[in-house]
């Protein structure tokens, strides 16, 4: 079994515990998830399977998009609401003010990882050093805001909004909720999240559990997704000599391969036609192997 799960992760359950429960339906089939979301966290999670579990990388790497609830005038320890309340004041704030700072997020913004993530650090997790109490230095990373609209807004002792987000892997949404309310003076932390696309795959198309179950039950694996579902590379068919030869670790000049397009360092995924043999990369004028699924 090879392929691609779209799950629609619950509250509660961590990343890996979804996988860990997958990988029991599915009788012990290696599996891996492409992008970790946070245990209260809910929405898409790319599940890959067999083979699959190989391009998890390359399906990371695509960008993502959130409907969050950011809950102004509460700081808390994990920039969430798992988190402990550490400041608390009452802002006077409209929707009109929030707008206003909302630019300044957009676009290439530099972030830093908060303490409560699974950045390393010495060789340890972030969250690690934060459950004993201890704060490390972090370096701040760029992360890229395609867009940021305020969708909902709540008068309430503290403002609650609603934020649609674009943006690339990487991205904090809890650390860019904290950001905003710092910007702001009153702080902030977020209070929902729901992941609504994870590259191509989006809610609409997502499993919960419990429909993950019921059709292993009766046998039906239409929730299983082809390798290539989702990646985002060019494609370069091989006529079968070539394929061949690149199962086997050789590199095709560029004249062989009808209609081939060169871009030097780029990354491609090869095909014969019929199914995908695996990542190739340009080097030289040649197609190259850079990761190959299928053995001939």
């Amino acid at each position: 079994m090879d392929g691609i799960i779209n799950v629609l992760k619950p509250p509660g359950m961590t990343s890996a515990a979804v996988v860990g429960w997958l990988r029991k339906q599915l009788h012990g089939q290696k599996i891996g998830h492409a992008g970790t979301l946070d245990p209260d966290a809910v929405g898409v999670l790319p599940v890959c399977v067999g083979k699959a579990s190989r391009l998890a990388e390359y399906f990371t790497a695509q960008g993502k998009s959130y409907r969050a609830e950011l809950t102004f005038g509460l700081t808390t320890t994990t920039q969430d609401a798992a988190g402990q309340i550490i400041a608390c004041q009452e802002p006077r704030l409209t929707r009109a003010d929030l707008e206003a700072v909302l630019p300044r997020f957009l676009g290439e913004i530099q972030q830093l990882p908060p303490m409560f993530s699974a950045v390393r650090h010495s060789g340890r997790r972030l969250y690690e050093y934060a459950r004993s109490g201890i704060e490390v230095e972090r370096q701040a990373r760029t992360v890229t805001v395609y867009s940021l609209q305020v969708v909902g807004w709540r008068e309430e002792r503290f403002p609650c909004a609603v934020l649609d987000v674009e943006c690339s892997k990487g991205t904090y949404i809890r650390t860019l909720c904290h950001d905003i309310g710092q910007a702001l003076g009153c702080g902030g932390h977020m209070s929902y999240l729901l992941r609504t696309r994870s590259g191509p795959f989006t809610l609409a198309t997502s499993w919960t559990l419990e429909e993950l179950e019921a059709a292993q039950a009766v046998g039906d694996a239409s929730f299983l997704l082809p390798l290539s579902s989702g990646l985002d590379l060019p494609l370069v068919t091989l006529p079968a000599e070539r394929a061949r030869a690149f199962c086997q670790g050789l590199a095709t000049v560029a004249s062989r391969i009808p209609g081939a397009r060169v871009c030097e360092g780029e990354l491609v995924q090869v095909s014969d036609g019929q199914n995908l043999l695996g990542i190739g990369v340009w080097r030289e004028q040649q197609l190259r192997p850079h990761k190959v699924l299928t053995e001939r």
